[in-house]
């Protein structure tokens, strides 16, 4: 059963939607599986363009996004023959707008239209960290109307925009919105006790998954190192944006895959650069 979703938003200045390209995400809705009122394409433009999330985006911000080239590009890409690699890739193409509506299906167990924590624990074959998504829940969902308001269930909506998170991770508005998270005491900046904290449930699941003994303050230790931060103290967002490397640290400390991935960078590289020379 597919989820109820809301209603689409314009964008501000009463703005026109984008007429559907053949393959775009937006005549994803004529699919079988796919909601019928999809909020997919504008969502993207909605996280990169509304940062403060106030609902509304400024035109000259949109025109000038990232957004609006990748959407231009589909457009350019239909008239083309594209793989399925690269449709998939671009948010706004039809295949990707069945994947996520796939993931989203898949995850709600109860088909109640909205996802529990228990539920956006399996996301990515459960290699996300128990606390990072108590955080996502803590900072980026709405309390629910049921149950007195002590319950959250995320939405659609919700989980676009953590998908876009982690998908866009090395971006400004990507980080931004996983800071949120691992600042666990929202004062604005990590100090190495919640590095710590982070950090142990990620080497929870590393252990679990049979890898070898490692110690949690060298990888402390090796992530004040990357980031460098004005303040030895405590890492804000801004030091994390300048590093330049603050979407690998965000996904050590909230995905073991993301770790594991860190830990092999070296055996991953040689592998990459074997396929293209034999390419």
């Amino acid at each position: 059963m597919a989820p109820p979703l809301p209603p689409q938003r314009p964008l501000a200045g009463g703005s026109r939607r984008p007429r559907p390209c053949r393959g775009s995400a937006t005549s994803a809705a004529s699919s079988a599986r796919a909601p019928a009122s999809d909020p997919r394409p504008l969502r993207k433009f909605f996280f990169f363009c509304d940062p403060h999330r106030r609902g509304k985006a400024c035109i000259k911000k949109v025109l000038l996004s990232n957004c609006l080239q990748e959407l231009m590009e589909l457009h350019q890409e239909s008239e083309e023959e594209v793989t399925d690699t690269e449709q998939a890739e671009n948010w706004f193409s039809l295949t990707s707008a069945q994947r996520i509506c796939d993931m989203f299906l898949a995850l709600d167990k109860d088909t109640n239209g909205t996802l529990s924590k228990q539920e956006l624990k399996e996301y990515a074959d459960g290699t996300l960290t128990e606390i990072f998504v108590e955080r996502v829940f803590d900072e980026h969902v709405r309390r629910s109307k049921v149950g007195g308001g002590n319950s959250r269930e995320m939405d659609f909506e919700s989980f676009l925009d953590f998908v876009l998170a982690l998908e866009n991770k090395d971006t400004p508005e990507g980080l931004t919105y996983l800071f949120r998270c691992l600042d666990l005491n929202g004062r604005g900046f990590l100090t190495t006790a919640d590095i710590h904290t982070l950090f142990r449930d990620v080497h929870q699941k590393w252990i679990e998954g049979g890898n070898y003994e490692l110690c949690i303050e060298d990888v402390r230790d090796e992530i004040w190192d990357m980031v460098k931060p004005a303040d030895p103290l405590r890492i804000a967002l801004a030091d994390l944006l300048s590093c330049k490397q603050g979407g690998t640290i965000a996904s050590m400390l909230i995905d073991v895959r993301g770790f594991w991935a860190h830990d092999n960078r070296e055996n991953l590289l040689q592998e990459e650069e074997e396929q293209v020379e034999e390419a």
